[in-house]
């Protein structure tokens, strides 16, 4: 099938930070001529942090989006010009305390193709070495550990919710049976 044709595109909202929106209009294949918002995000990482006994770091923190407390994997924004593997080092640093000593990609996924650019990299740390915490200021993290099984049962009675966490727990237990 072919893809449809842009026929404009402005920016409508930028927020100097993390998004910008985007009004597109598009010519169908079909000869339709549709308008579609799409958010731009810079992208995000996931890590699977796998302590020596095969417990998986998560995190419990605040999320405006939900409006609750959610445990999940931790996870960062990629900075302008860096890599993925790199943001997943720094942010594992700030926000558990521990760097890894080794770093392996799991794949990634769009968040909502639908409407938002935002790609997010999963990758398993394992060979953790305590690090200097670097929390930040706005940030309120509790930090748990959990074996594959509680991961699985929580993800299961849905006290997990967040997709990239459910995603890379079972993307991980799928990676480590092999």
């Amino acid at each position: 099938m072919d893809i449809p044709t842009l026929i404009s595109s402005e920016i409508v909202y930028d927020s100097g930070r993390r998004i910008r929106v985007r009004h597109e209009r598009m010519k169908m294949p079909d000869g339709l001529v549709v308008d579609r918002d799409v958010i731009e995000h810079t992208g995000v990482v996931g890590m699977v942090p796998v302590q020596d006994d095969s417990s998986i770091l998560l995190v419990t923190q605040y999320r405006h989006g939900a409006g609750e407390r959610l445990l999940e994997l931790p996870a960062g924004t990629i900075d302008p010009g860096e890599e993925p593997r790199e943001t997943a080092i720094r942010e594992l640093r700030e926000e558990v305390g521990f760097a890894p000593g080794k770093v392996d990609h799991l794949g990634g996924f769009y968040a909502a193709p639908g409407s938002l650019t935002e790609y997010l990299d999963l990758f398993v740390c394992r060979e953790l070495r305590p690090s200097r915490l670097e929390l930040d200021p706005s940030e309120d993290i509790e930090v748990s550990s959990q074996t594959m099984p509680e991961c699985l049962a929580l993800i299961g009675d849905g006290t997990i919710k967040d997709a990239k966490t459910i995603i890379g727990i079972l993307r991980w237990a799928r990676a480590s049976s092999q």
